[in-house]
């Protein structure tokens, strides 16, 4: 016994150096907020509601930004407010984002940005257009992206010239020419 406690002792004040050298050496990895940026937040200090709906963040929370721990945590509290089934299409629409290409968010982005310069009017009219697809039978909207999908740029301008976000949802004209 007493040769363990003559091993421990050394070990101990071993471990307590490293500790001590360690810290300040972690605590530069991590740079200090800036004026008006808050502090980061480490994990253990969420309180268990914020773990629960972060949760799928938990490996990276750490090594977040202030900024985007900030984001987060503002989100979590916009969740706990929602609906069910309003809560359920946004899970849904996350994991659609998750199985999109870098490339396909990368087109999400900017196809949402032109939506956001768009005039008001105009907004409300594709808002508008969108919402009769979308009450389409699964069957017929399939058909109809299909269609779209198949026609060269040039013939889907015509088509958005003459039929545009304004008019019915019909198909796309003919392929053989235009309306």
């Amino acid at each position: 016994m007493p040769r363990f406690r003559s091993l421990s002792l050394p070990l101990l004040f071993a471990a307590l150096l490293v500790g001590a050298i360690a810290a300040p050496l972690h605590a530069q990895a991590v740079p200090p907020p800036t004026a008006g940026e808050a502090a980061p937040r480490p994990w253990n200090s969420l309180d268990p509601a914020q773990r629960d709906v972060l949760a799928p963040l938990r490996e990276k929370w750490d090594t977040l930004p202030p900024r985007k721990q900030a984001q987060m945590l503002k989100r979590a509290e916009v969740w706990t407010t929602l609906p069910p089934e309003k809560r359920e299409e946004v899970r849904e629409h996350i994991a659609r984002w998750q199985q999109m290409t870098p490339e396909q968010r990368q087109q999400a982005r900017e196809n949402q940005d032109k939506f956001r310069q768009l005039p008001p009017q105009q907004r409300e009219k594709l808002h508008a257009a969108f919402e009769r697809f979308q009450q389409l039978p699964p069957q017929q909207r399939e058909q109809l992206i299909r269609e779209w999908q198949s026609l060269p740029p040039k013939q889907r301008l015509q088509w958005l010239k003459h039929s545009g976000p304004e008019g019915p949802t019909i198909p796309p004209p003919d392929r053989n020419g235009p309306r």
